[in-house]
């Protein structure tokens, strides 16, 4: 704990059905020097998906549910941006991260966005391959899990599991949610690692996407999961899942992308909700959980009838994966590797290595000397993409900001309507568009790396209330002299409406002062030429061309 700066860790074991340890160590508060025990709460991170694998396997069992069968069998109104996915994905797809879809977690990290919100927004999420052609870990689709399991039951995910897998096995103090976790005295606070000190961090509210990983528990309670895990899916003599649903979640499913680091560990896969590889010869079964502050690993070994848990309130640490493999080598008769030094030697290499990169190289793509197209308060507004939701741009004291999902990150200029972001993954460029009419239209931004090219972020209009009383300024017939044609502008109720004989009706939607657009047809707009208090002209801007109507007396 010293060597990797941890404050507290909390640690489970169990063997052959018997809790060998469950102890807490360190500081659950390091400024009040508030001690962990084993009873103090941790989140779980991703092991959470483990559980919601588990409350699918229930629905197979109880025959409610074929693991293979297409989800819109069980909900009508699922879509993915692909069809042909739509049609034929199965919930045994969704468990084993092979939908197709890259990670896309801007959609929900730090969203206020709804479960039900992110689960409509998976239309307009691009995949990057085809359905079952290879191993993407994907969020959404556990979280698409859990829903499915809510509606199947007629509850919420945290329902169902609370009702058939946390009551059964007794875990009493375990829930899905921080805002329940803080609550209760005995948690831990999550810290991070900065600049080799250790800072504490804000907590991280995942309700919307729950079932990938929003469960928070103890050492006490998570050794009654281990216990069921290793006794094949009973407990105290109940049966909450049959031992074939047991065995099927750590069954390979696809393989997982990676080189073999060490000659101890290597192959490995994915089953349902479990990652599975060869330690030292003998079969591993695995989940990480990693989320803002807290590290997780839960881990059974299934030939071997013993699991350990280790959690800790440090981002992103690799000291559970030591204490892992350390007790893993102990319980089975293993000469113990020394992990800890072996893992600490690496990460001192990677901190030199990076320490070694001094200054920053020239940028031989930025072309200088190029200025913005417009004002910096012109690109002000909201953008939004249909799946992400929206961005906004802000202005504060000569410089642009960008706010997605609660946080602002400042935006410089790169070049021409170019803008850089400094984000946490990289310095990410972020490109303004404009149309043939000088208007900024969308906001091009990386937000999947994946992808390998930006998303379009369309503009919305400023909201422009103009009262119906002054709309009445723009009623009345204007001719268009070269052919003939009319057009007819009138209020109708709230609304200020253009008719052209031979053409439907349509409402103009205030755009800026005197102008308006059409509702419903992209690139079409009506402006307005005011002389003395009157409307002289009104000019149809569209993709064509510009055509002015002289209103007549």
């Amino acid at each position: 704990m010293e060597d990797w700066n941890v404050p507290a860790v909390s640690i489970a074991i169990v063997k052959d059905g018997e809790v060998l340890l469950t102890k807490g160590y360190g500081y659950a508060d390091v400024e009040n020097e508030r001690k962990a025990d084993s009873k103090t709460l941790f989140a779980i991170g991703s092991s959470s998906k483990a559980f919601t694998a588990a409350a699918v396997m229930q629905l197979v069992d109880e025959e409610k549910l074929d693991l293979d069968e297409s989800i819109i069998t069980y909900l009508p109104n699922f879509k993915l941006y692909d069809d042909y996915a739509t049609k034929h994905i199965t919930a045994r797809d969704l468990l084993s991260h092979r939908s197709g879809l890259p990670r896309h977690d801007l959609v929900w990290y730090g969203s206020s966005a709804t479960r039900e919100e992110l689960y409509n927004r998976l239309q307009y999420l691009e995949p990057t391959a085809e359905l079952r052609e290879t191993w993407q870990y994907q969020n959404l689709m556990y979280m698409t899990a859990g829903y499915l399991v809510g509606q199947i039951e007629g509850e919420t995910w945290e329902e169902s599991l609370r009702r058939k897998i946390i009551n059964p096995l007794e875990m009493k103090n375990t829930n899905f949610s921080v805002e329940a976790m803080i609550t209760m005295k005995n948690h831990v606070l999550p810290y991070n690692e900065e600049d080799e000190k250790v800072v504490k961090m804000d907590f991280r509210n995942i309700d919307a996407i729950g079932p990938a990983g929003s469960v928070n528990s103890n050492a006490e309670d998570m050794a009654k999961w281990l216990q069921f895990l290793v006794n094949h899916g009973s407990l105290d003599g109940e049966e909450l899942l049959s031992i074939n649903s047991v065995e099927e979640m750590y069954q390979p499913q696809m393989v997982m992308p990676g080189k073999i680091v060490y000659d101890e560990i290597y192959y490995n896969s994915y089953g349902l909700g479990w990652m599975m590889t060869s330690y030292r010869g003998k079969i591993r079964v695995e989940h990480g959980g990693n989320i803002d502050g807290f590290t997780t690993s839960v881990c059974f070994m299934p030939h071997d009838d013993f699991g350990v848990v280790v959690m800790a309130n440090m981002n992103g640490t690799t000291l559970n994966h030591i204490i892992r493999n350390n007790v893993i080598d102990r319980l089975s008769g293993f000469e113990p590797k020394d992990w800890n030094s072996i893992l600490l030697e690496r990460h001192k290499e990677a901190l030199e290595a990076a320490k070694a990169i001094t200054g920053e190289e020239e940028d031989v793509i930025q072309i200088k000397n190029t200025k913005p197209s417009f004002a910096l308060k012109d690109y002000v507004g909201k953008y939004e993409h249909k799946g992400y939701g929206i961005v906004e741009v802000l202005e504060k004291e000569g410089d642009l900001y960008l706010s997605a999902n609660g946080e602002e990150t400042k935006i410089s200029h790169y070049h021409f309507d170019v803008f850089e972001a400094d984000a946490a993954i990289g310095k990410l460029k972020i490109q303004f568009q404009m149309n043939t009419n000088g208007e900024i239209t969308s906001l091009d931004i990386p937000v999947e790396p994946a992808l390998n090219k930006s998303l379009v972020f369309k503009r919305l209009d400023a909201e422009i209330k103009v009262a119906t009383a002054d709309l009445k300024l723009y009623e009345g017939k204007y001719l268009f002299p070269q052919v003939g044609q009319a057009a007819t502008v009138k209020v109708d109720g709230d609304n200020l409406t253009v008719t052209i004989p031979g053409q439907p009706t349509y409402t103009l939607i205030p755009h800026k002062e005197h102008h308006f657009k059409l509702k419903d047809l992209e690139g079409y707009s009506m402006k307005f030429t005011v002389e003395n208090g009157v409307s002289a002209k009104a000019t149809f801007i569209q993709p064509n061309g510009n055509f002015t109507f002289v209103r007549e007396d």
